[in-house]
């Protein structure tokens, strides 16, 4: 019965417009500014006030209904960052987009992401796609003829959650991504005798090999954001730098340096 009801009150969502994005800033460890920022689904429902994905993503899923959604998503995150290039010319600014399971298996899924960046304005490397390792493995030879017509888009692609999946070595190289977004559960573990040090510095060292970025994610003390910096890292985000935030606010965000120690 629950689920019932939450699938139905997810459908109205979509018609009723509760659902939102919220921005976290992805910052540079060479100068301490603002990057970019990941956007994050947030659904503002009637009765239970702000839920966060892992509260009805599942479902919507199932149901089919993260594809409109998704779009929906994917579409707002554009016209964002369409802003904050207006504001910010100079700065190159993007915005990272998750890409679901299922929207990857969209047969009109070049044709769909084409049509926003025509609609919006914006050019192909303001829009960056997030993909984790299981999505990208699951029908990994399938998934690869859709990223390499993604790439032809010159659409910037991202592996979230890097270390947590499964992914083949042979595979990482002919997918070509562009950056490697390092798990927070990796970054939770690091410090000067912390094992999870040498993960992430063998993760920057492949990414050097193979040409990408690094991200680091879930970066949520000082002593973490000292370190992923000394490893190697290009940029971070998490909770020490900023919490996730709606779009007007980010306008304030673009004015923040954070002192590189």
């Amino acid at each position: 019965v629950a689920a019932l009801e939450l699938e139905t009150a997810l459908r109205r969502a979509m018609e009723r417009r509760e659902f939102e994005l919220h921005y976290q800033p992805i910052v540079s460890l060479s100068d301490g500014r603002v990057m970019g920022f990941e956007s994050l689904l947030r659904w503002r429902h009637p009765e239970r006030g702000l839920l966060l994905p892992e509260s009805f993503l599942a479902l919507a899923e199932d149901t089919g209904l993260i594809t409109p959604i998704g779009w929906w998503a994917l579409e707002e995150a554009a016209r964002q960052v369409r802003l904050w290039r207006h504001v910010a010319p100079r700065r190159g600014l993007f915005v990272t987009v998750n890409l679901s399971g299922t929207q990857l298996s969209q047969p009109d899924l070049i044709e769909q992401l084409a049509g926003v960046l025509e609609r919006t304005g914006i050019p192909p490397g303001a829009l960056r796609l997030e993909l984790t390792e299981t999505v990208v493995m699951e029908h990994a030879e399938a998934t690869m003829r859709t990223l390499q017509r993604l790439r032809e888009l010159e659409v910037p692609l991202m592996i979230d959650d890097f270390g947590m999946g499964y992914s083949s070595l042979s595979y990482l190289h002919r997918f070509a991504a562009d950056t490697l977004k390092i798990d927070g559960s990796f970054i939770g573990g690091i410090g000067p005798d912390g094992e999870n040090s040498e993960i992430v510095r063998t993760i920057v060292a492949l990414a050097d090999e193979l040409g990408m970025d690094v991200v680091a994610e879930g970066v949520e003390t000082p002593e973490q954001f000292r370190m992923v910096r000394i490893l190697g890292c290009r940029s971070a985000q998490g909770f020490h730098l900023a919490q996730p935030i709606p779009g007007p606010e980010t306008l304030e965000t673009l004015e923040r340096e954070w002192e590189l120690a």
